[in-house]
């Protein structure tokens, strides 16, 4: 046999062998099914079904001493981790129990080098599986807005994520809030802002009660020839949109049903002024107001401010507060304001900041709705348009418990401070507020009518299920 006789032997052996592998490395990827790492989320454990008569599928000693051998490729060795055999399932599975969670590229490598054993039929994540939620609050099915219609958040579909707001704080900066049955588990009072007594209705000036004591004015009393007006108890909506409870058999749901609503009294009799309400953003989002306690650890992940008025934000103490709030972490989620007009004209819907989201309010339909504010200003739409939540039956001073449809921007608002809420309830590093700003915008689901030339309002309407499932 010649020379080159036996390379071309050894060459054609070479190949063989290399197409074996090669054949085994593509069964054994067959035997992974790596579907349930999509998510994100991190794994505690492999499923790994053994071949029926096999010795390894009978010793568990056995079992435990083939998966170490190749687990121990699988991860870096500064981040090594115990494998142990925690039981074979009712259907022969075993379930491989691991001390530290892993996150999708560790997952994935284990499960690929445990299928490289010629016993294995298949291998797959122990993955968590949540309840599929559909509330059974009394008027949760004319609350379109947190539903997966065309004009509606997708909330419903986020909720089955099981990300729902678990850990965070929504500071509500508005007229404060009234106890509500609906609500009352959620709310953590926070601070009287109003430094004027008239204003504040409730006797004093600044003080550590959020309890909103109602806004009713009389004829003339505003300004000259303002008309009376009853109560709004608009806080107290507000914060139903974003965290009423819910599946509780009563009333609504709320977005972020799991979240907490820090309640800051800025509005009372004739609104609130620019000053009072800067001193509340900066308070809630972790700042320091003098002869005001710190708000520590209530300190907000995302404010709501469902409120406005004229002028543009530009050089403001507004601007000011705002940025300062995003120095700090905290999300910031403004009305874009009810007049049908630019929001260019408006504060603080015309402030700026990486992490301000500016929106606008959109029907059951998805159309803009025809109050709403609009242009290059407004970042995304929510629902806003006969908005059920909680409130307060009094006309003047509080009455009974109830609820009532509520149309404006500041019901288009709560629906994204809810969303953020529950982007960062996942058990992750929060997202920036210029991050989950841009989730948002990017995740969004498309208008179901196209707004008016010349009148935009962001980028479309949020989509809950989309950005929590694209949020890291």
């Amino acid at each position: 046999m010649s020379i080159r006789h036996r390379n071309t032997r050894r060459l054609a052996l070479a190949v063989a062998v290399s197409a074996t592998l090669l054949a085994g490395q593509a069964i054994a990827a067959d035997r992974v099914n790596v579907s349930g790492l999509a998510s994100g989320e991190p794994i505690d454990g492999i499923i790994v079904t053994y071949r029926d008569g096999s010795s390894v599928k009978r010793d568990k000693a056995l079992m435990m001493s083939r998966i170490g051998s190749v687990a121990g490729n699988a991860f870096a060795r500064s981040k090594a981790a115990n494998l142990r055999h925690e039981r074979t399932l009712g259907v022969g599975a075993d379930l491989i129990g691991i001390d530290r969670p892993l996150d999708r590229a560790e997952a994935e490598t284990l499960m690929r080098a445990i299928a490289t054993d010629p016993d294995v039929v298949a291998v797959e994540p122990n993955i968590r599986l949540y309840p599929t939620l559909t509330p059974n609050d009394q008027f949760y099915s004319v609350q379109y807005g947190l539903q997966n219609g065309v004009g509606g958040s997708n909330a419903n579909l986020a909720w089955d994520t099981g990300f729902r707001g678990a850990g965070q704080i929504v500071a509500v900066i508005d007229t404060g809030y009234r106890p509500h049955v609906d609500l009352n588990a959620n709310i953590i009072n926070g601070y009287d802002f109003i430094s004027n007594v008239t204003v504040a209705n409730d006797g004093n000036g600044r003080d550590s009660s959020a309890l909103d004591p109602g806004d009713w004015t009389t004829a003339g009393q505003c300004y000259a020839g303002s008309p009376a007006s009853n109560s709004s108890w608009h806080g107290t909506h507000v914060a139903g949109t974003v965290a009423a409870l819910t599946n509780n058999t009563t009333g609504v749901a709320g977005m972020a049903y799991q979240a907490k609503v820090l309640a800051v009294r800025a509005l009372g009799r004739c609104g609130g002024s620019l000053a009072d309400i800067a001193d509340a953003v900066t308070w809630a989002s972790g700042g320091t107001v003098a002869g005001v306690p710190a708000v520590g650890a209530n300190k907000a992940s995302v404010i709501n401010m469902s409120l406005g008025g004229g002028g543009t934000c530009a050089g403001s103490v507004m601007q000011t507060a705002i940025t300062g709030a995003l120095s700090r972490g905290t999300v910031v989620v403004v009305a874009a304001g009810n007049s049908n007009a630019n929001v260019s004209g408006f504060t603080p819907a015309s402030c700026t900041g990486a992490g301000l989201i500016v929106v606008g309010a959109t029907t059951s339909t998805g159309a803009k709705a025809s109050f709403s504010n609009y242009g290059t200003g407004v970042d995304i739409s929510a629902p806003g348009d006969r908005i059920a939540s909680t409130l307060n039956a009094g006309t003047t001073v509080p009455g009974a418990d109830n609820y009532v449809y509520y149309s404006g921007t500041s019901m288009a608002s709560p629906h994204v401070a809810g969303l953020v809420a529950m982007m960062r309830s996942k058990p992750s590093t929060d997202c920036t507020p210029s991050a989950c700003e841009t989730l948002i915008k990017n995740n969004r689901k498309p208008f179901g009518v196209v707004p008016p030339a010349g009148t935009p309002i962001g980028t479309g309407i949020i989509n809950a299920q989309q950005t929590i499932n694209a949020t890291p």
